[in-house]
């Protein structure tokens, strides 16, 4: 049935929580699961929306305290809405600036209403809450508005973060009561910190407001990473199985595995387009430095047997010399290839999780996968 917010199951992993499955939204189907490019200003970074689309992405995210800044959610809404604005046809998510009140913390001040922040542009004021965050996303008009929560930092306090985690599920209710775009689903967030009872008193919450899916926050805050796996597993054994899992902000091939094993089903970072501005590229075996002197000379391609536009026609040689001039073609080039990883790798998920091969995918995955690859 395609109705936004529908969550159809179509497979699940026998060895693992792994499921494989379809999100309507009011803009077409995502398949799950699911990595999303990040596009805060409207735009997937040096890549145009046709670029994206013919990697094979269905759905990207845009974000609302950003856009908002700069152009204005009242503009997006004259011209159309965030679609036409940036012509993109697949779906969009927006985030709900919540993010905003953790990664700009020296610049804001969190009220019962909401938080007022200091410009990172001018200087200027600005405050938003749930009813503003809504009605931004709404004059946007995404396909799935995230909820305004509190990203709870990294280290807290248990008393913290369940002060947190209560302001979240009220919040949360006032979200809820808000005006939304044309066949706009909510997604919530799942708050908590580290503290596995606040995660699942949070999650039982929610649920019991009811939403058209959920997000697990608070995650990739800088805390180590092996802190990360528990806080999904504390989260996601709470929400129920006929809802898409959103596990925010996370990246990383291995750790995205590992979530999907534990029955997450969508991702989002800006790692593969961050890594590409700074002379680096994805891979199936670990991140890999191709502004590295030792690839000067290096006639292979950023990773050989990848059948991306980049490794088809350009050599690392190549790339580290553009990256070396400050030329944009490499950030567009290792872009292009960052964001084939992703997607190929989350296609060969799906083809595992439906073959009931996912947990014999992983493991042989994570076999030839280190944080760094040494690309030889």
């Amino acid at each position: 049935m395609n109705t936004p917010g529908n969550f159809e199951i179509l497979a699940r992993d026998p060895e693992s929580d792994a499921r494989c499955g379809l999100l309507q939204t009011a803009h077409g189907t995502v398949q799950t699961p699911v990595f999303m490019p990040v596009g805060t200003q409207a735009t997937v970074k040096s890549l145009t929306p046709e670029d994206v689309s013919g990697l094979g992405f269905e759905i990207i995210l845009g974000n609302t305290y950003h856009l908002n800044e700069r152009p204005g959610s009242d503009l997006v809404e004259r011209m159309g809405g965030l679609h036409q604005f940036m012509n993109w046809q697949g779906s969009i998510l927006t985030d709900s600036g919540g993010f905003q009140v953790w990664s700009l913390a020296e610049l804001n001040q969190i009220t019962e209403d909401g938080v007022t922040f200091k410009s990172h542009l001018d200087g200027s004021k600005q405050f938003m809450g749930p009813v503003e965050s809504m009605r931004i996303q709404k004059e946007l008009g995404s396909d799935i508005a995230m909820l305004f929560d509190e990203c709870i930092p990294y280290p807290a306090t248990e008393e913290y973060a369940g002060k947190a985690v209560e302001r979240t599920l009220r919040w949360a209710k006032r979200c809820k009561e808000q005006p939304r775009a044309e066949g706009q689903i909510q997604f919530a967030i799942v708050q908590g910190g580290e503290f596995a009872e606040l995660r699942a008193h949070c999650a039982a919450e929610l649920v019991n407001i009811g939403f058209d899916g959920y997000a697990i926050g608070g995650v990739s805050v800088g805390e180590p990473d092996e802190l990360i796996l528990p806080g999904v597993e504390a989260s996601v054994k709470h929400l129920p199985e006929d809802k898409a899992r959103y596990l925010m902000g996370v990246g990383m091939l291995d750790q995205m595995l590992e979530s999907i094993a534990r029955g997450v089903d969508m991702f989002d970072c800006v790692l593969p387009t961050r890594i590409a501005r700074n002379g680096s590229a994805v891979t199936r075996k670990g991140r890999l430095a191709i502004r590295n002197a030792k690839w000067k000379e290096d006639p292979r391609p950023v990773e050989e047997g990848c059948t991306c536009y980049t490794c088809q026609n350009y050599t690392r040689s190549y790339i580290r010399h553009l990256i070396n001039c400050g030329e944009i073609l490499a950030i567009r080039l290792l872009s292009l290839h960052n964001l084939h990883c992703m997607q190929v790798v989350m296609a060969e998920t799906r083809e595992a999780i439906q073959a009931g091969t996912f947990t014999q995918y992983r493991q042989n995955f994570l076999k030839n996968y280190q944080k760094s690859a040494t690309g030889e």
